[in-house]
């Protein structure tokens, strides 16, 4: 059994999903390049695209709100949030 972080878990969860389902996508903070600040997403944007892993303003409740939105329409975003607090 090979061992991985829990950021690495995630990111290939996500990817995973996102292979499975062209309607997945990632917003959040810094995600794109960086990979958010645990590096959940680096790498994402190089193998889907920015139309599916897009950065967000500093605005929590607006990419959360349109993150709901998107959910409501039917499609299956993921929000990545820097911090817990920041919900």
């Amino acid at each position: 059994m090979s061992r991985k972080s829990y950021a690495q878990a995630i990111k290939d969860t996500i990817a995973e999903e996102m292979r499975r389902d062209e309607d997945v996508f990632v917003m959040g903070e810094d995600i794109k390049v960086l990979g958010g600040i645990f590096g959940c997403t680096r790498g994402l944007v190089d193998e889907f695209g920015e139309d599916r892993v897009m950065n967000t303003p500093i605005a929590e409740a607006g990419f959360i709100g349109a993150g709901l939105g998107a959910a409501a329409a039917g499609m299956r975003p993921v929000i990545e949030l820097m911090y817990m607090d920041f919900t």
